[in-house]
């Protein structure tokens, strides 16, 4: 079955998306990457979308419109794919987060918008669309849904391995004798990128190959203030995301200061590695898989690896998912399970008290045909 996975994450610059086939045996499932690719929005898409995120108030009008733009822009990215392939069973589409309610410690809530009728309509077949709420209904988080590919791709390896995912949100899958943990470590890219896009540093909106970064020092007394912030010592589960960490929650730290731009982005790079590495050695890991766009950030591999000299610090792909695609992956791997009648979550992946089928079904051009249910998934091999 050949499922096509799509998703713009927290950084919102794109739509990833990939083709895998998947082939299933007895509980072993293996998925062969036909098509892998990422489609920037176009700049008025993106630039209407980051004006309607929070902290800015938008209304129900914008909402609605960005919902039809969006969900078209993924049809088109969707259609290109499929056609690359011949055609594809069926799609699974994350949507654009556009806001993740936590309160009190718990998610509450999740909006993902981007419709998913244009996408069944342009493609023709079924989409499985809105993943994480479910997962809200029982206790979890809705996040990091990865936690589920990352402990088929991690398990049986000999002591405490983790998966960490760079994107707008920096998340952490560990997996070890113990179990699985699974959360969001904090910002990876989304601080910076906010600065890089509200002091227009640059025509590509996020501090490619560290160059503005590089220019700067860490300014210590503002990392400080950073790393102060009480999300840092809650307890796993928990989730965050733009709600917390925007524009605005930069400049609130920087109340009374002024320092360079090119040391202020400097010292939020390192509040990523300092964030990311101490949860690393608290946790024992011994192996670091990287994906995420964050893991071309130079400087922050380059500290992450200072930072963690006896942790073995390699890219996503040395686990057969490229560090770029994973995540449009798991949503191929979801769409699957979903459709198989598999529950895509892992327990203490998400801290939801039981595993739960995930989505939303939209039928395709024919009649919906559900193939037979698969009592688990007990192995995942990538190629």
């Amino acid at each position: 079955m050949r499922i096509l996975g799509l998703l713009s994450g927290t950084s919102h610059d794109g739509i990833d998306v990939t083709v895998v086939d998947f082939e299933e045996r007895d509980g072993a499932l293996r998925g062969t990457v036909l098509h892998e690719d990422s489609v920037p929005y176009a700049p008025e898409l993106r630039a209407r979308l980051v004006a309607a995120l929070p902290p800015t108030q938008t209304t129900l009008a914008e909402v609605c419109e960005l919902d039809t733009l969006i969900g078209q822009a993924f049809a088109e990215v969707a259609a290109d794919a499929a056609a690359s392939v011949g055609g594809v069973d069926a799609v699974c589409t994350h949507g654009q987060t556009v806001y993740h309610w936590v309160d009190g410690g718990h998610a509450r809530g999740t909006l993902q918008i981007g419709q998913p009728a244009w996408i069944a309509e342009r493609v023709g077949a079924p989409v499985i669309s809105d993943v994480r709420i479910r997962d809200i209904t029982v206790g979890g988080h809705g996040a990091p849904l990865v936690s589920f590919l990352d402990e088929l791709l991690l398990r049986g390896r000999a002591g405490v391995s983790a998966a960490l995912n760079l994107g707008g949100i920096a998340n952490i899958t560990v997996v070890g004798p113990e179990g699985v943990s699974a959360y969001d470590v904090g910002p990876a890219n989304a601080l910076v990128d906010a600065v890089v896009v509200a002091e227009g540093l640059n025509d590509v909106g996020y501090d490619d190959d560290a160059r503005i970064a590089r220019g700067g020092a860490v300014d210590e007394i503002l990392l400080a203030r950073l790393l102060a912030d009480p999300y840092y010592a809650l307890a796993a589960p928990k989730s965050t995301g733009k709600e917390h960490f925007h524009l605005g929650y930069v400049r609130e730290n920087l109340v009374g200061r002024e320092i360079p731009v090119a040391d202020l982005v400097r010292t939020l790079t390192e509040l990523t590695v300092r964030t990311v590495a101490q949860d690393v050695r608290a946790a024992g890991i011994g192996f670091l898989a990287v994906s995420g766009g964050g893991c071309h950030n130079p400087l922050i591999m380059e500290g992450l690896r200072a930072a963690l000299p006896d942790v073995a610090v390699v890219l996503a792909d040395e686990l057969g998912a490229s560090a770029d695609s994973k995540e449009a992956i798991l949503f191929a791997l979801i769409g699957w399970c979903t459709l198989h009648g598999v529950p895509a979550v892992v327990p203490g992946g998400t801290g939801a008290r039981e595993p739960r089928i995930l989505g939303t079904i939209t039928p395709g051009a024919g009649p919906l045909r559900m193939p037979e249910p698969v009592a688990e998934v007990r192995s995942l091999t990538l190629t």
